[in-house]
């Protein structure tokens, strides 16, 4: 992981919350550290999310500016704003920060195989459909990496390439390029939740019930949001979602194109995460093997 700007771990976030929302003091227990947060759980029904680098901060406030608005047009379980944090100097702390509402459940990360495969593509079709049909304002954010025309990624993925030499290249490469090859989305943006895999889908027993992270939210292709067909669903689930979606030719491609990309970077990145690492290996095969 990107090394953190700020040390963050329960003792800091019990403090902040004493400090700055005592109603709501509660046990802390870590839950999970990524590359721009650290996620505690607090008490039963909230989390308590720090950003350990200015990146992660940037995404919090953009969760904590859109998703109040676009909660209302989900289908699905989402953490809900409950408060907003401000940077604490008293306690060395210098990024907002907020608390949520925990959604109760596993990440679908290493579960795919016992995933109930139809009930998940009737959730991600009913998500991709209120997400896609949702007109994003003049002034939501725009992010410079997910959701943008392919050819703007390729200079990334390339050189990521170069980091992975048990990669078959000239086979991704050669997808990647049919990708890129059929231009960008003809229509206006779409919402795109922006980071949509399998450790961002929260799923209790075998059933997908929610998605979190939503940093990333922004208005781009909706293709992007798409390549979770093939970072979580088998060829017949994949087919049905399609199906479902009514998806043309040139959106299936640059869908495939996102979850090539995503696949990619996230194996160039996985040293200290081998379940992602397990699910972008078994992505990049899903997508060579559709070519």
């Amino acid at each position: 992981m990107p090394e953190a700007e700020v040390a963050v771990d329960a003792v800091l976030a019990e403090a902040l919350v004493a400090a700055q929302h005592p109603d709501l003091v509660a046990p802390v227990q870590p839950v999970a550290e990524g590359w721009d947060n650290a996620v505690f759980r607090l008490g039963d029904e909230l989390a308590v999310r720090l950003p350990r680098r200015l990146l992660g901060a940037q995404l919090v406030a953009g969760e904590v500016a859109w998703l109040p608005r676009l909660a209302p047009l989900v289908p699905v379980e989402m953490p809900e704003v409950v408060r907003v944090g401000e940077p604490d100097t008293a306690l060395g702390y210098p990024f907002p920060w907020a608390i949520v509402r925990w959604v109760e459940g596993d990440s679908a990360l290493g579960r795919e195989a016992v995933l109930d495969q139809a009930a998940a593509v009737d959730v991600l079709a009913a998500l991709l459909t209120a997400l896609g049909g949702s007109d994003p304002p003049g002034d939501a954010p725009h992010n410079p990496w997910r959701g943008v025309p392919l050819v703007e990624r390729s200079e990334a993925l390339v050189g990521r390439l170069d980091q992975l030499p048990d990669v078959d290249r000239d086979a991704v490469l050669g997808a990647w390029e049919r990708a890129v090859a059929v231009g960008p989305a003809p229509g206006p943006p779409r919402w795109v939740h922006g980071d949509l895999h399998p450790g961002n889908l929260v799923v209790r027993g075998d059933r997908l019930v929610g998605v979190i992270d939503w940093g990333d939210l922004n208005a781009g292709d909706a293709a992007c949001d798409l390549g979770v067909a093939w970072m979580l669903l088998d060829a017949a689930g994949r087919s049905s979602l399609r199906s479902r979606l009514a998806v043309d030719a040139s959106t299936w491609e640059r869908a495939r194109g996102n979850a090539l990309a995503h696949a990619v970077a996230v194996l160039a990145h996985s040293a200290d995460a081998p379940a992602m690492a397990v699910m972008a290996r078994r992505t990049l095969d899903a997508v060579l093997a559709d070519g």
